[in-house]
């Protein structure tokens, strides 16, 4: 049972067009329609435009509880035009991935923070101890009508 658990496991993730079918691809001829019946569908499509396509394939090996590391990878990227055609096919490897550092700020809340003594100060007034009359609701708007009153 102990061995089970430090097993590890590979996985590969897409798969990458054969080079053959990547050579029928080419700049300033072929279409985006065309791609697709070549290719296929990417392995995803560029956020900021639509002109980039991604065919990914990753290949990553995992021990037990910790992070998956990437042994492999290949990313074929088809550039369009503004018209849909082909204007660049380029191959990167592992090798041409670069490590990125996350910023790590947070994003302001809309508001404004109050302090200890606005919070209090901003309270006052807004409990009164008595029962009877002069009660508010929301807003010190006067409450609406009790539904389970006979007036």
């Amino acid at each position: 049972m102990g061995l089970v658990a430090c097993a590890t496991s590979v996985e590969q993730r897409g798969n990458l067009p054969p080079a053959d079918e990547i050579a029928q691809i080419h700049p300033g001829k072929t279409t985006k329609d065309q791609v697709i019946k070549i290719l296929g569908s990417p392995s995803s499509v560029s956020v900021f435009t639509e002109n980039n396509w991604y065919y990914v394939s990753a290949k990553t090996k995992q021990y037990t509880f910790f992070e998956p590391k990437v042994l492999d990878q290949e990313v074929y990227v088809v550039d369009f035009n503004s018209d849909g055609v082909v204007q660049a096919v380029e191959h990167k490897t592992l090798a041409d991935g670069k490590p990125i550092q996350p910023v790590a700020r947070a994003t302001p809340a809309p508001g404004r923070e109050l302090s200890f003594i606005e919070q209090v100060i901003g309270n006052l007034g807004k409990f009164n101890g008595g029962g009877g009359g002069g009660e508010t609701g929301p807003a010190g708007r006067p409450p609406g009508p009790n539904p389970y009153s006979n007036e």
